[in-house]
């Protein structure tokens, strides 16, 4: 009998299904009751009336299944806004992020320790890259949120530590787990995806054909060269061709692209920034979604924009032909607003 370990959150309902058959001669039955206990009932799979029923399958699961995904040793709060840390079972951690909205909650997932993509207004960025998150340990972070935080989680945005799609097959099938039905049941057009700009990964989600899945791109600049010193990634891919990339990108027949626009006062913010960045997303169904700079830690050499200067480039972007959303910050004073994540209990840290 196999005795691999059986990573229960790494897993859909049919995939679990398959490896209860495969390992054990169950299948659809139990593989619902380990689903229900751990999803929606809160309890470990061992307790379940119907493993207890079966002692073969209980002593089994006992030995294979592994639950490992991080414990939340820390939270802070502050106007709804949650920051919690979860310490990872090779004593890594990880920041993520509950957001109240008007009729939910959004949870803000990591997807990496740190970072290398290296923004200058990014704090994980700073960090350097350390590993990529296992599959439980993302799916981890919405499980913890919905338990200890609210059962009203219901979108998850994968913008937190680290480059989604630089952790691409490990993000990709932390969706399928989120969105299955018998298990968070998140539905998919409730789950966003944020990078940096990042093609190969953009094309590869785009033939999964998933219409639905929201795609949020940090744009940031509407040059090359402005780019370029704003985003590393851009001088291997330049922005003509994420264009193309992002116009072969599937969207429901009532969705846009996301672009996040993070305004750097006297960096990306004159008239002639917005009138380029019109001229580059007219090809494009999109909306910008436009965020002051948040401060960093210690020195980072730009400032927060004052509230006049955001709505004065927000005008101008509106004027230029763009969809313009004004996204309000949450949570700058927890440094869990965009761009503020960081790890401060990482090892990097302690050493």
């Amino acid at each position: 009998m196999p005795t691999d370990p059986l990573p229960i959150l790494e897993l859909t309902f049919e995939g679990l299904a398959a490896e209860l058959k495969r390992r054990y001669g169950r299948g659809a039955y139990h593989a619902a009751a380990i689903m229900s206990a751990v999803y929606r009932q809160g309890l470990e799979p061992l307790q379940t009336p119907e493993v207890q029923a079966s002692p073969r399958l209980a002593e089994a699961l006992a030995r294979d299944l592994v639950l490992d995904p991080g414990t939340v040793v820390e939270d802070k709060r502050s106007a709804g806004v949650v920051k919690f840390l979860t310490r990872l079972g090779d004593g890594e951690t990880i920041e993520s992020v509950v957001l109240p909205m008007a009729t939910h909650l959004t949870v803000c997932v990591s997807t990496q320790v740190g970072c290398r993509m290296g923004c200058r207004f990014c704090e994980t960025a700073r960090m350097g890259w350390r590993r990529n998150l296992r599959v439980e340990e993302i799916v981890g972070q919405v499980l913890a949120a919905r338990r200890r935080f609210g059962d009203g989680v219901r979108n998850v945005v994968f913008m937190g530590m680290g480059e989604p799609l630089d952790n691409f097959d490990n993000v990709v099938q932390a969706v399928r787990v989120i969105t299955d039905q018998r298990g968070l049941d998140v539905v998919m057009r409730r789950v966003t995806i944020s990078t940096c700009g990042l093609e190969e990964g953009i094309r590869r989600l785009a033939a999964l054909n998933w219409p639905h899945l929201k795609l949020a791109v940090s744009l940031n600049a509407p040059n090359d060269p402005l780019r370029d010193e704003l985003m590393p990634v851009n001088r291997k891919v330049p922005l003509a061709r994420l264009m193309d990339a992002l116009g072969a990108f599937p969207l429901a027949k009532d969705a846009a692209l996301m672009m996040a626009y993070v305004l750097v006062p006297g960096v990306n913010d004159r008239p002639e920034h917005a009138r380029q960045v019109g001229a580059l997303l007219a090809p494009l169904k999109a909306r910008i979604n436009l965020i002051g700079f948040n401060p960093l830690s210690g020195d980072g050499g730009y400032r927060a924009p004052e509230e006049a200067e955001v709505e004065a480039f927000a005008q101008q972007l509106a004027e230029a032909g763009v969809f313009v959303c004004r996204r309000r910050t949450k949570g700058q004073d927890l440094a869990a607003a965009c761009g503020q994540l960081r790890s401060q209990g990482n090892k990097t840290q302690e050493e």
